[in-house]
């Protein structure tokens, strides 16, 4: 095999990683249930918000966090148009949306259920502002 065609096609594919993205794309979706824009995660599950979240920091750790994993956002991921991110205590980065941070519900076990939607008064399916 001639090695000019091969070695273009090395130079032309490095090309093209160098000229992707240096940022991390928003993993987050949207997604019709019941009739209701959501938000949810790459995989399609659904995202909330929870009341006692303050100033767009989390006040969800520990137990609450294993409950509720925080939407975490992978390194170099930027801030975008409606969402944000927020410094948790331990240095990770969380997604936010409207300055609200976004958790998933352990208990939702496939794409489209909200059975995290009131939980305990305090968390809420987090909705897709028109």
């Amino acid at each position: 095999m001639n090695a000019q065609p091969m070695t273009f096609l090395a130079l032309l594919c490095g090309v093209m990683l160098l000229s992707a993205p240096l940022r991390a794309e928003t993993p987050i979706r949207e997604a019709e249930v019941g009739g209701a824009k959501i938000l949810t995660d790459a995989k399609g599950m659904t995202l909330y918000t929870f009341d006692m979240d303050k100033d767009g920091a989390s006040a969800c750790y520990d137990q609450c966090a294993v409950n509720w994993p925080p939407l975490l956002a992978e390194a170099g991921a930027v801030a975008d148009d409606d969402f944000g991110l927020t410094k948790r205590t331990d240095g990770t980065m969380q997604w936010t949306y409207y300055g609200m941070p976004l958790y998933l519900w352990v208990k939702d076990t496939a794409p489209g259920q909200t059975t995290g939607d009131g939980v305990k008064g305090v968390w809420h399916t987090a909705v897709a502002k028109e």
